[in-house]
């Protein structure tokens, strides 16, 4: 009981009937325009920064020593 050839083209007719041949490709540019920028912030979060897990052995020291001290 699926969708045959015929009920996708009557149900393309009344899509195109409803909302007509401007708004669909207009629509249709909008989504064009949404994957490109989708696709550029990608292309830009793909450049090489610096690693914020990475502490400097001092910074990771003094959070060893402030530790110590408060246990003992």
């Amino acid at each position: 009981m699926g969708l045959s050839a015929t009920h996708l083209l009557l149900l393309l007719v009344v899509v195109v009937l409803l909302f007509g041949r401007n708004k669909i490709s207009d629509l249709m540019g909008d989504v064009a325009r949404g994957i490109k920028s989708f696709k550029k912030g990608l292309a830009e979060d793909d450049t090489p920064t610096a690693d914020p897990k990475i502490i400097e052995p001092s910074a990771s020291r003094e959070s060893v020593d402030r530790d110590k001290s408060k246990a003992g």
